[in-house]
């Protein structure tokens, strides 16, 4: 339990240190594609090597594809999301507003009932969104609309694990369709700027894609030794490292209550996996 438990800490650090990598970027629209652009061709290289030593790797492309283009205005909203609010208040709104999306879309598309105890979690954690936005609900737009992205895209990939015979190579898949739909839309977008940005920056980006490969490995390897729930509740607890990322390093004011707001969210997030 040790090992699952250090596990799932370190996805969680991971995944709010390659948030905070693209949120302190002075290009985080470049910034978010270049690691996704890396991710993209390690983890086809992965899929070519389980296919020459093993076999033809087994998953539902069909749920890959449609990851992939949603990825998309998941990464545009992202960015604008970082770009007009404090990464302490942008990422724990986005993360926990995707979790409950996801689960109330999971009512709707794959007949998943919600327990007193997920409702509860998911009004506390709306009250927790509420004391991080003062209120202010407009302000923080694309926040909530990165997170309503992130629920559809939860539900996909929730159901293309379920029909994949190989849910690790389905997981692979969605880095090389994520990273080619990103980069088709940022070389269309940005021809002139992606070819100087990956020869100054490269390494940042190589980083920064190993980072969030490595984060969905360590939360699949947890949850390999130890209960679901347990671990998806350890990997969410990046809302609350993101707010003190913000608070420490990139010096966000009203520290005390967008911790207060973000420490609801997660008590409310632990609710709604418990019940789950």
């Amino acid at each position: 339990m040790l090992t699952a438990t250090l596990m799932a800490l370190g996805a969680a650090t991971l995944h709010a240190s390659w948030n905070f990598a693209v949120k302190r970027n002075t290009d985080s629209g470049l910034a978010l594609w270049g690691q996704f652009f890396i991710a993209m061709f390690v983890a086809a290289g992965a899929l070519v090597a389980w296919w020459i030593i093993d076999d033809r790797p087994d998953f539902a492309w069909q749920y890959t594809l449609l990851s992939g283009i949603t990825h998309l205005p998941y990464s545009i909203l992202l960015v604008r999301a970082y770009n007009t609010g404090d990464f302490s208040v942008s990422y724990p709104i986005a993360r926990g507003g995707g979790a409950i999306g996801a689960a109330v879309l999971g009512v709707v598309l794959l007949d998943d009932v919600l327990s007193m105890l997920t409702i509860a979690g998911i009004a506390l954690a709306g009250v927790g969104f509420f004391l991080l936005s003062r209120g202010s609900l407009r302000q923080m737009r694309f926040a909530i609309s990165t997170a309503a992205i992130i629920g559809v895209y939860t539900a996909i990939d929730a159901t293309g694990v379920r029909q994949s015979a190989d849910p690790a190579a389905y997981a692979l898949s969605i880095f090389v369709t994520t990273g080619f739909t990103v980069s088709v839309w940022t070389f269309a977008t940005r021809r002139g700027a992606v070819i100087a940005a990956l020869r100054q920056q490269w390494k940042p980006f190589g980083f920064a894609a190993i980072g969030t490969l490595a984060s969905y490995c360590l939360t699949l390897l947890a949850m390999r030794l130890a209960p679901v729930g347990y671990v998806a509740v350890l990997r969410e607890s990046s809302v609350l490292i993101a707010a003190v990322i913000g608070w420490r390093l990139l010096g966000e004011q009203d520290h005390r209550r967008r911790i207060g707001g973000t420490i609801v969210v997660l008590v409310g997030l632990v609710a709604l996996v418990a019940g789950g």
